[in-house]
């Protein structure tokens, strides 16, 4: 059974989301400190949007990240308007934990609000406006709403390679996180796993914001993604 199903067990026992934040904790880290979700996070793990339980048949872009094996792992579905390029329609599956799920479900009402955001749009999503539209995430939770961008570059580049437009993929896996110094997020992986697990320490190996500051957000929520993935 998927954490999805266990939590969703969970919520009936408990109907009613009260519309002010409770003061119970939500769970805790391994420092012993405690987490509360914010009821938009909440309210999109026990009501995804846009989740299937079953590959849809139709769609033109396939996204998959993660291992079920290691942890996290995620399957984006596609429906791109040829004309258009607007997202018409995102699905998805994960197996994850409840910020996984909810920052996955956000992300889908993101490209398709409004009639849909181009490709171009949607890939220009950062973790941080995920967060921001869900009234953040518990700091040991962030590097959860990293998975969905990353499954949705993957699904756009596979888009991409069905229509024949090859030269459009975006190198796999990498994403230009400074774009004045052209400084990527495998770049900021490579200087965590040299030893730098600060922004002083990953600032002075890769000189990343000195170009572009407005991306330090998503330059620190990378480190604590990092250097939990590879120190604990």
């Amino acid at each position: 059974m998927s954490i999805f199903n266990i939590f969703k067990k969970s919520k009936d026992k408990n109907q009613e989301v009260e519309s002010k934040e409770p003061a119970i904790s939500d769970g805790q880290d391994i420092y012993g400190q405690e987490w509360i979700y914010s009821n938009t996070v909440r309210q999109h793990f026990f009501e995804p949007q846009n989740f299937v339980s079953q590959a849809p048949e139709d769609y033109d872009g396939l996204g998959m990240v993660g291992s079920p094996m290691c942890g996290d792992m995620m399957k984006v579905w596609l429906k791109v308007d040829p004309e258009t390029e607007k997202i018409k329609d995102f699905k998805w599956q994960t197996f994850g934990c409840a910020s996984a799920i909810a920052a996955t479900s956000m992300l889908s009402v993101m490209t398709t609000e409004n009639g849909g955001l181009t490709i171009e749009e949607a890939l220009k999503i950062t973790p941080t406006d995920i967060i921001k539209r869900l009234s953040g995430l518990p700091q040991r939770k962030i590097h959860c709403s990293v998975l969905g961008d990353k499954a949705l570059e993957a699904a756009v580049n596979d888009y991409f390679c069905r229509t024949h437009q090859e030269s459009r993929m975006r190198k796999e896996g990498t994403r230009v996180i400074d774009k004045v110094l052209n400084i990527t997020d495998k770049d900021i992986e490579q200087a965590v796993k040299d030893g730098a697990k600060t922004l002083e320490e990953v600032q002075a190996k890769t000189k990343v914001g000195t170009g572009e500051p407005n991306c330090l957000p998503e330059v620190e929520e990378l480190i604590r993604y990092y250097v939990e993935k590879y120190y604990h």
